[in-house]
């Protein structure tokens, strides 16, 4: 992976001096932070247990949903030691959550998230790893990729690859509430990032771009931004409707999918198009890997730290 490409800006127009100076001043800070020391397994420090580091608390849960009838899924949160009930937490949601939340896995969230909020870099955040509707009465054991895959039962591409509002309505009304029963949670929408891969990257981006009174800070990994459920349609949306206030973080591998349903590293790069053309506050992180989390995974502190810089 190129470290320097992977945090070029794609933009439409000639800087000036000073966008400029903010960029450099944004890379020097990067490529000097001792965050930046790669380990053996390819992860930055701020993916690793640190010695001092407050430990925040993982818990799973369960939520049969009413808006997808029918549907269970396993979601996990997470709740930072620095969290206190009188200040409301910034809130965080990931699709798919049980690759994010797996402190070995290839994206290891709750531990970047210790270390970034012990350092103040990011806010204290309560985060929910929320996995897709199965369609069953009963999950049995850990919820993963494979779950309701063989026997069709996995409600995951309606949620995800829809173009509507449903999921964030299902976030809204269902889950978000479900939390707020026992933690102070940020109603305000610049306070909470919404996260995910493929199809949960466009999922994402879906519950911004249709509820940015809901949520306003997106970072997509390898996001599905084509033609699965009408998703390619993106690009031109953004240059044509009125602005959102939103702000954008977005990887993809250059050697992504490639299928029927379109090209995901040609997709990502019109959807970084759109959103330069459009002034969108944006980052466009390409990389050299393939359909997998393992490059934004890695990239997830940086990628944290840029979408809460003010």
């Amino acid at each position: 992976m190129a470290f320097f490409r992977a945090h070029e800006t794609d933009s439409a127009d000639q800087p000036g001096i000073a966008e400029v100076t903010r960029r450099f001043s944004f890379l020097a800070a990067l490529f000097l932070s001792p965050a930046l020391s790669i380990a053996n397994d390819g992860f930055s420090a701020d993916s690793q247990r640190q010695d001092g580091v407050p430990v925040g608390k993982v818990t799973r849960h369960e939520l049969r949903s009413k808006l997808f009838e029918g549907t269970l899924r396993q979601y996990y949160l997470y709740v930072p030691s620095q969290y206190r009930a009188e200040q409301a937490a910034a809130v965080m949601v990931f699709q798919d959550g049980h690759a994010y939340v797996d402190e070995k896995g290839q994206a290891r969230a709750p531990i970047v998230l210790d270390n970034l909020i012990h350092k103040g870099e990011i806010p204290v955040t309560i985060a929910l790893f929320v996995n897709p509707g199965v369609f069953t009465d009963k999950i049995a054991g850990r919820q993963d990729w494979s779950t309701g895959k063989k026997d069709g039962t996995s409600n995951r591409s309606k949620e995800y690859d829809s173009l509507s509002d449903s999921y964030a309505r299902m976030l809204e009304t269902e889950l978000l509430p479900e939390i707020a029963k026992t933690y102070t949670l940020t109603q305000d929408p610049e306070q909470r990032v919404i996260c995910g891969a493929s199809s949960g990257g466009i999922c994402a981006f879906t519950v911004a771009w249709e509820r940015p009174d809901l949520f306003r800070k997106v970072i997509s990994h390898i996001g599905s931004f084509t033609n699965i459920r009408g998703g390619h349609v993106y690009p031109a949306l953004i240059r044509k409707e009125k602005k959102r206030p939103i702000r954008v973080w977005l990887q993809d591998g250059r050697n992504d999918l490639d299928n029927a349903h379109g090209n995901w590293w040609l997709a990502n790069q019109q959807m970084a198009k759109a959103l330069a053309y459009a002034k969108y506050d944006h980052q466009f992180v390409p990389t050299d890997g393939d359909h997998s989390i393992k490059d934004g995974g890695k990239l997830l502190p940086d990628a944290l730290r840029w979408i809460w810089q003010k």
